[in-house]
């Protein structure tokens, strides 16, 4: 099981900001209750993210580059901008109650982060 950090850069008043996301929510707590972050800024999450957090598209945080520092020393996986995707797609095709058209979309999904990290790296 892993935590993951992005290397997106998103400005959030005085602060740049990345994404965090775990295998579980066991781990990602684990790991922004070690690296100081509050809980209460979880995203993506049906009951604990509160009002337009709520609506993301998966359970993360939004950390500060300082904390990202924090969680890499502590064992964090740095990804990409298309890490999420990526993460997201796959827990998708493992995922046993995921329809046809699921899969389809989970798998054009990764299909299209391959294509563009190879473009990118050429």
């Amino acid at each position: 099981m892993t935590v993951y950090v992005d290397d997106v850069r998103h400005r959030f008043g005085n602060m740049v900001m990345c994404h965090m996301w775990a295998d579980t929510l066991d781990e990602l707590l684990a790991m922004v209750d070690l690296i100081g972050v509050q809980r209460k800024w979880i995203q993506g999450h049906p009951t604990l993210s509160f009002g337009k957090h709520r609506n993301a598209s998966w359970v993360h945080f939004d950390i500060a580059l300082s904390k990202k520092a924090l969680a890499i020393r502590h064992g964090a996986v740095l990804t990409d901008r298309y890490g999420p995707v990526e993460h997201e797609a796959r827990r998708m095709l493992a995922w046993d109650g995921a329809t046809p058209e699921q899969r389809e979309r989970a798998q054009m999904k990764l299909d299209t982060v391959a294509a563009i990290r190879e473009r990118d790296a050429a």
